[in-house]
């Protein structure tokens, strides 16, 4: 059993991970030191019934959140084959929101990923074309990126934006990440990868600045420091700053 913070809704963040198709919880992964989903799920799993408390996030224009879940299905226009799934789904009354967290993912080596041509459809080039022309340019190797998974997020906001257009609402990608100085064996993180984490993820937002669905990128330690200035959530960010103090 993964370790939860004592002011969690254990049940209710179980229920959320065994869902997914990462099996988290089944695997072991969560109980690694360096896990990304342990961290996702004692952060925001306090708020899985708690969606009202949870503070304006940076950069983020969506009202006031009334709903929170871990591990959302972002489903595509169609009904067979894979659909992506983000670590933090939450909703307002205007926007809906998905959240890709990555803790040390990005200073691993990269593994292969890429499009099937499933993805190569007119709906992305008319409502999404700025992430789809940079789709176009990585398939076809004008552009690369080693540290950050610029695949995944694709096909997330792709998601996104397919559930936000049935509600009729606005709709944000968030990427949370950490920049760790260490890693969990207190080896520390390479600099030059971080670097190019830091300028891959700025390249990424200028070119898909503008389009259908908001990318926001927001770093770990802001958020934490930013739910630290809230009297209620001072317990729960002492707890967390407790079991993940190397955030960045």
């Amino acid at each position: 059993m993964p370790n939860f913070l004592s002011d969690l809704p254990v049940e209710g963040i179980i229920e959320c991970l065994q869902r997914s198709p990462g099996h988290e919880v089944r695997t072991g992964k969560m109980e690694g030191p360096e896990s990304s989903a342990a961290l996702v799920a004692n952060a925001f799993g306090w708020f899985l019934n708690r969606a009202g408390m949870m503070p304006a996030l940076q950069g983020v224009p969506s009202g006031q959140v009334n709903s929170v879940t871990l591990e959302a299905e972002m489903r595509y226009p169609w009904k067979d084959g894979r659909h992506p799934w983000v670590d933090v789904g939450m909703e307002s009354a205007t926007t809906l929101i998905g959240i890709e967290s990555r803790r040390y993912e990005p200073f691993r080596p990269a593994k292969a990923s890429g499009f099937a041509e499933v993805y190569d459809r007119p709906v992305w080039r008319e409502k999404l074309p700025r992430f789809t022309a940079l789709r176009d340019d990585l398939v076809k190797g004008n552009v690369g990126f080693e540290a950050l998974d610029a695949v995944q997020l694709i096909k997330s906001a792709y998601g996104i934006w397919t559930r936000a257009e049935k509600r009729a609402s606005g709709a944000v990608l968030i990427y949370l990440y950490a920049d760790p100085v260490c890693w969990a064996s207190g080896k520390k993180v390479d600099p030059v990868r971080k670097a190019l984490h830091r300028r891959e993820l700025a390249e990424f937002s200028k070119l898909i600045a503008g389009d259908g669905v908001t990318f926001v990128r927001l770093r770990w330690s802001d958020l934490i420091a930013q739910w630290a200035a809230v009297p209620a959530l001072a317990d729960h960010v002492a707890g967390l700053r407790e079991m993940f103090p190397d955030l960045g």
